[in-house]
């Protein structure tokens, strides 16, 4: 999971990209970079950081030009700590193209063979990124062989790449000379949106994950990106469009609405407030049918992505909400000196209880989900040790029983809880007195409600049905392998899966 964006206006566009990238730092906090075109010639910078720190006045004014695109990112594949893998990426033929990429290709590794044996391109990392600009960058070259450039030759390149690529994928791109191009897998499995904005009877135009990055840089969300859909906006600030996939359908990622975007997005017609007002209204009806509301004496979420589902539970249970946990937003690195083990931040070091809120209480914890277990774990020993006297533990998500292999970085299945484990048997391991879980069923009905025009979602982690339909053993095989690769790279001090905008570890 990653965060891009991409704009073209009339004005220099690096502060608006820095500013975009800001609104989806939740989006990836490894790295970030942001390419500005100026004319024919790109201008880059890059590095592993936060936006705040990656970027200095130096960098900012080193970025001229009127089109641009950024990125945040949060690795899937590939190696974390490599500063060769943070976006954007570049290739200087044909015409010079820089990429950015939210998502994860499945089939990278085959991909890979084929640029070497085939098209006779050379990757150089592992990034899946890499082999995505180098399928396009052929496909161009080959749409527009000893032709123009045109719309009509962009988008069959666009063509090509889908019938190439497998997994998920929202994709930015800029082509020297010519404009800006964002493209999303025939899925549409991650995000993307698009925005305009008109100054002096001039469109100015902004390509992001999601709608926040849009509205909270002034530009007006106009809608998202179809699956399967291309938009190229050309120098002139005029837009194309086409559907360049044969069997489009709308399957968006589920966990986008349970944990992964902000709240005050709007993803794909949803609400992601609403949809997590939803999860908890639904996740109400299944704690009454394990518990009498009436045992539970206050409702606690565990920040920051559970509060809306949990005030929702609370209101339908007719129970106090309260905030029973402070979040540390300046927890620092830790350092290591040579000879010491890595040292795994504590939870503890996070989140600190407010005593008052459990002592002598039955307290409700309300969760997003629950991944590993072991945060779930020592959050219901703070909330004994702070005095509650009974503690119950409510899940806005089903069990996690399967890896993602669209984008957001999982454990494998043997790491995740409930593989292999019943709900009384994770409940014994996390030392709740009660656990209660979100259905499948209930999740996907309250959430798809709020747009009937999608199709389905991308649930894989959930129901193990993943959609693309092209996932053999094979393939879960290389990607295991792959990360067990660079396992000891990511996890070093500052990485930490699924902690985005939790103040714990998705653990």
């Amino acid at each position: 999971m990653c965060g891009i964006v991409g704009a073209i206006s009339g004005s220099p566009v690096n502060q608006l990209l820095y500013d975009a990238l800001l609104l989806l730092q939740h989006r990836g906090q490894d790295a970030a970079g942001i390419v500005t075109m100026q004319g024919t010639k790109c201008f880059m910078h890059k590095a592993r950081g936060m936006v705040r720190d990656v970027f200095r006045t130096r960098n900012m004014r080193a970025l001229p030009g009127n089109v641009g695109l950024g990125q945040v990112r949060y690795p899937t594949a590939g190696n974390a700590w490599s500063e060769e893998e943070a976006q954007p990426f570049y290739v200087n033929a044909p015409f010079g193209i820089v990429l950015v990429h939210n998502g994860n290709l499945t089939n990278a590794a085959a991909l890979k063979n084929e640029l070497f044996r085939i098209d006779r391109r050379h990757i150089n990392t592992e990034s899946d990124t890499e082999v995505l600009i180098n399928i396009l960058a052929h496909e161009i070259e080959v749409a527009a062989r000893e032709l123009p450039l045109t719309p009509d030759a962009v988008f069959a390149a666009v063509t090509a790449v889908h019938k190439r690529l497998k997994g998920s994928y929202a994709v930015i791109a800029l082509i020297a000379g010519h404009g800006l191009l964002a493209f999303r897998d025939p899925f549409g499995i991650r995000p993307l949106s698009y925005g305009e904005f008109s100054d002096d009877g001039a469109s100015e135009y902004m390509v992001a994950s999601e709608s926040v990055a849009i509205e909270g840089t002034g530009r007006k969300v106009q809608r998202d990106v179809a699956p399967g859909e291309a938009i190229f906006i050309d120098l002139e600030g005029k837009l194309h469009t086409r559907q360049c996939a044969a069997h489009p359908t709308l399957h968006p990622c589920m966990f986008e609405y349970v944990y992964l975007a902000r709240p005050d997005s709007v993803l794909d017609g949803i609400s992601v407030y609403q949809a997590r007002l939803n999860l908890g209204e639904t996740l109400a009806q299944r704690v009454i049918s394990t518990m009498p509301p009436s045992e539970i004496d206050v409702v606690i979420p565990i920040p920051e992505s559970s509060r809306p589902s949990a005030m929702q539970l609370a209101h339908k249970l007719g129970r106090p909400y309260r905030e029973g946990f402070v979040k540390n937003r300046y927890v620092g690195r830790t350092f290591i000196m040579p000879g010491q083990a890595v040292r795994k931040k504590s939870v503890r070091q996070k989140l600190n209880a407010i005593g008052v809120e459990f002592k002598g209480r039955n307290v409700l914890l309300v969760d997003d989900s629950i991944v590993r277990g072991t945060t779930s774990k020592e959050i219901v020993q703070m909330a004994r040790e702070a005095g509650a006297r009974k503690v119950f533990m409510a899940s806005a998500a089903p069990p996690v029983r399967y890896p993602n292999v669209y984008g957001i970085d999982m454990p494998t299945r043997e790491e995740l809880i409930a593989s292999d484990r019943s709900i009384e048997e994770i409940r014994a391991y996390i030392g709740a007195d009660a656990l209660i879980y979100q259905d499948v069923a209930a999740m996907t009905r309250v959430v798809g409600a709020l747009n009937p025009k999608i199709d389905g979602f991308e649930a894989s982690c959930f129901d193990g049905h993943y959609v693309t339909g092209d996932i053999s053993a094979e393939e879960f095989a290389s990607m295991l392998s792959r990360r067990q690769q660079h396992s000891d790279d990511e996890e070093g001090p500052e990485h930490s899966r699924l902690s985005l905008q939790s103040a714990t570890e998705r653990a």
